[in-house]
């Protein structure tokens, strides 16, 4: 049974069959399924990890489960994070990500005897969203720190940011606005890519922590955040483009200023790079599970096909550009041997 949340292709848990197989060191599955069977590939396929990713590989999972009907499928998106802490402890075959693993998640995977392939599939840009009323319509990276940043907790209105926004050359008065934020927590890609972005560089040269400000709403559902950041005048948050994309007119899509003037969130933008607040979106596939399970391996080979990278419009993200799409398909026949 496959659950669709309304707009985009995200799944909360897509079940295609119960998964029987036990987890072990490297692989989310077991020696079953290593040759296909008549009507396709047989075994399990176990993938978890970040909720952005998770509507394009849900929508490859239905593609790969419709030509390989012996196989079984799971798809959940409990965020990057906890993605790669189940990836890494051989509790899943496949992590969806919209980061890149970071060093402690390279460490927790050699130390399980985990070996993966990382493959580029898809673009994202972030969109910082609030009420379509609310008068701003630029923001600057000084004043997305004013407003997000550690430094911002207990301001209640946007003009309480205004002292620490022009300090960090961001724009001109903000409005007396009641300030509601709201956006993903820590689990989340979409969060770390945020705090890389946006956050890091001011929050170190200011000695803070690298966090976004404690008292925000927090939530793993992107349509959630949108709800609650336009619910207001003065709400205010981010989520992947394809989420804000889908919102339509409910939500305002701010432009944003990394230093070379205002540019709002589109496709293009993403693809030329001059969004600063873009990302790329990514799979890590343990290859010992892809050894082990012709399943894994199928799969992997569907999301790389036309097809299934046909997905990645489908849902409304970015498509890689041709010579990125070409990179990442070597990528995955070396890995292959």
């Amino acid at each position: 049974m496959i659950q669709r949340k309304a707009g985009v292709f995200a799944v909360a848990a897509l079940t295609l069959s119960m998964v029987a197989a036990a987890c072990s060191s490297g692989s989310g599955t077991d020696d079953s399924g290593t040759d296909g069977g008549a009507n396709g590939a047989t075994g399990s396929v176990t993938i978890s990890g970040s909720s952005t990713v998770e509507p394009i590989s849900s929508l490859v999972a239905e593609t790969f489960k419709a030509e390989n009907p012996e196989a079984t499928i799971t798809v959940d998106g409990p965020g990057t994070s906890d993605g790669f802490a189940l990836f890494c402890d051989g509790q899943a075959d496949i992590n969806d990500a919209s980061r890149p693993i970071d060093e402690e998640e390279v460490a927790a995977c050699e130390a399980s005897g985990v070996d993966f392939v990382e493959l580029e599939v898809a673009l994202d840009g972030l969109s910082v969203v609030g009420n379509p009323a609310n008068p701003v319509s630029c923001l600057a990276f000084g004043d997305l720190y004013a407003l997000f940043g550690p430094e911002s907790k207990g301001f209640a209105t946007w003009s309480d940011a205004d002292d620490l926004a022009k300090e960090l050359k961001g724009y001109d008065s903000f409005p007396d606005e009641d300030l509601v934020i709201a956006a993903p927590g820590e689990e989340s890609g979409t969060y770390g890519s945020f705090i890389d972005l946006v956050i890091g560089d001011f929050a170190e040269d200011r000695g803070q922590d690298e966090v976004l400000r404690a008292d925000y709403q927090s939530s793993p559902d992107d349509n959630v955040i949108i709800e609650n950041a336009a619910g207001t005048t003065g709400g205010l948050g981010f989520v992947g483009l394809s989420f804000a994309l889908n919102a339509g007119d409910t939500v305002k899509e701010f432009e944003v200023d990394g230093g070379d003037g205002c540019v709002a969130p589109s496709a293009e933008t993403v693809i030329d790079g001059s969004y600063p607040l873009s990302r790329s979106l990514y799979i890590y596939v343990s290859k010992g599970a892809a050894a082990k399970s012709a399943a894994v391996a199928t799969f992997v080979d569907t999301y790389l096909s036309d097809e299934g990278l046909a997905s990645v419009e489908a849902v409304q993200y970015v498509p890689l550009p041709s010579d990125r799409i070409e990179a990442t398909q070597q990528a995955w026949q070396q890995a292959q041997g």
